[in-house]
């Protein structure tokens, strides 16, 4: 009879062994994200994943993340916006720091929500009022934990999610951002 090595849908025996290869070998720790956004018109917009890499492997992939904006916006309201594919990507990373780290204490967990909103005053991003900053001044999140932890272990776990999730990080310090333009030959002869 074999144990059964998964906690919180998370294979235990993996997230130990990825651990264990990465503490042996940081080169395996490394990890490369890429994606590609084509506009479809309006406020509509295309994101192909196609890969991303590990550890120097590259993983094949193939998803379209669709996105719009609400009729309000100028939008087709078919899809989630920019702003709502940033909140839920904070959310979802966070998700996975929760859901590993409980599965990793021997906690199994039966409810884990995170819910997150913030305001954004529009005439920043409209260029009315250069006064105004054009995202967020802050983001208020709850994380709703029900299972078999005790509080001092859930709050250990919620300080460690806010310690070691990259999109938490990446939210809550500066990034760095290195843009680049590239113009088609027709529009710069238009330029000119």
């Amino acid at each position: 009879m074999t144990e059964n090595t998964t906690l919180n849908g998370i294979n235990l025996d993996g997230l130990r062994a990825t651990v264990e290869a990465i503490t042996q070998d940081p080169a395996k720790g490394q990890t490369h994200w890429q994606v590609a956004t084509h506009w479809r018109g309006g406020t509509r917009s295309d994101t192909r994943v196609a890969s991303c890499t590990i550890g120097g492997k590259r993983i094949a992939k193939d998803f379209t993340i669709r996105v719009d904006e609400p009729l309000e916006l100028c939008g087709t309201n078919q899809y989630a916006n920019p702003q709502e594919h940033l909140l839920a990507a904070l959310n979802a990373c966070m998700i996975v720091g929760y859901s590993a780290a409980c599965a990793h204490e021997g906690i199994e967990l039966e409810e884990l929500r995170i819910e997150t909103e913030g305001d954004i005053d529009l005439r920043g991003f409209l260029g009315l009022d250069p006064t105004i900053k054009p995202g967020y001044d802050e983001l208020r999140y709850t994380v709703f934990l029900k299972g078999a932890g005790t509080p001092e272990q859930f709050e250990k776990i919620h300080r460690t999610v806010m310690d070691t999730s990259p999109n938490y990080f990446n939210l809550a310090n500066a990034v760095t951002l290195k843009p680049r333009l590239v113009l088609s030959p027709a529009s710069v002869a238009a330029v000119a």
